[in-house]
């Protein structure tokens, strides 16, 4: 009986730890964030995020606006991260929670298996007469705009932006994959460089402010726009982060920092090209100053109705030229924070054809 009684109570005990233990893990399980549900007004102290974003950090550094993030109780591990490649790496291996990219990146982390939402959006002002890329071209090679492309062989990179813009540009031409030859290569602004120079490649998208670089590195080299827009600028984050209600918070604080920052860019280029591009590029000042003139000024969309167009155009391109599964666009981004970047930017938000 005495065993019976103690079997009992011991019954009891257990159960009544299984319940506390079913308390907290339910307490724990309320901090996951519906994606449907409001971002959180407040953070809770010591909420950490991983980003990925070091043209936003030197931003939000040299302008003081970093001390927003502080003051709101959020910290930051800044990662020396950037790219597609680099950032979905990170992502699996769960070391970050966002990066800043392209608009690509968030199409081939669905593809591959990776779960993420676009949370933040800039554009450039005058996005054709401030492209991202030009087309590089080969010294001995003739070619001065997209009508001479047939038959070339084209610097190619299937899983970012420059392997986007090419297709975008073959599109555009009125030209298929079997018009050129693509040379898959790693897209580094140097790799590109390189293979133009050797005549591994006729023609590659390279960074607007390498041109000079690379016509002086190699003479005869030449390069011309594309006339399409490649002005993407996104922040991409794990969706576990963004259905964290914690992170939620501590990223609503950071957009509309960050938001705030690239408004700062525009009327301190001087101060912004020696904090990033002297102090973490390693450009000396007069290219450091030229990169940021031919990047013109970047803006916050009013809306991001036109991005996530684009963004949509894109995907269906991929698709069709790569063999991808189609994508809805719209499952790729969180508009929960287009609300906190229009705030954050007022009245300077960038309406019209331009967002």
């Amino acid at each position: 009986m005495k065993n019976s009684v103690r079997r009992t109570a011991t019954a009891v005990l257990v159960a009544a730890a299984l319940l506390t233990t079913s308390a907290c893990a339910e307490d724990e399980a309320g901090a996951n964030l519906e994606l449907t549900a409001a971002l959180p007004d407040s953070v809770p102290g010591g909420t950490v995020l991983r980003l990925g974003d070091p043209a936003g950090q030197a931003a939000l550094q040299k302008s003081g606006l970093d001390a927003e993030l502080a003051d709101a109780g959020v910290e930051v591990e800044w990662a020396n991260i950037s790219g597609g490649p680099q950032s979905i790496q990170a992502f699996r291996a769960d070391k970050l929670d966002c990066s800043a990219v392209a608009d690509i990146p968030s199409l081939f982390a669905a593809w591959t298996g990776t779960a993420t939402k676009i949370i933040f959006q800039s554009v450039t002002v005058d996005p054709l007469e401030f492209p991202i890329y030009q087309l590089g071209v080969a010294p001995g090679t003739s070619a001065a705009g997209l009508a001479d492309l047939r038959g070339k062989k084209i610097a190619y990179s299937a899983g970012q932006a420059q392997g986007a813009l090419v297709l975008r540009v073959l599109k555009e031409a009125g030209l298929t994959q079997k018009d050129v030859t693509l040379v898959e290569l790693t897209s580094t602004g140097d790799s590109y460089i390189t293979a133009l120079g050797s005549g591994a490649v006729d023609v590659a998208p390279i960074s607007a402010y390498q041109v000079k670089l690379y016509q002086a590195k190699y003479p005869g080299g030449t390069a011309f726009g594309t006339g399409i827009r490649d002005d993407a600028s996104t922040v991409y984050c794990l969706t576990t982060s963004v259905e964290d209600a914690e992170k939620a918070a501590a990223l609503k604080v950071y957009v509309a920092a960050r938001t705030k920052a690239v408004l700062w860019q525009n009327e301190h280029p001087d101060e912004y090209a020696k904090a990033y591009y002297q102090d973490v590029q390693g450009l000396n000042e007069a290219d450091a100053r030229e990169v940021v003139r031919i990047s013109g000024r970047r803006g916050i969309p009013a809306t991001w109705d036109n991005a996530i167009k684009r963004l949509q155009e894109t995907a269906d391109l991929l698709a069709t030229e790569q063999g991808h599964d189609r994508l809805d666009a719209t499952t790729l981004v969180d508009r929960r924070f287009e609300k906190v970047q229009a705030e954050a930017a007022g009245a300077q938000v960038v309406t019209g054809d331009a967002a």
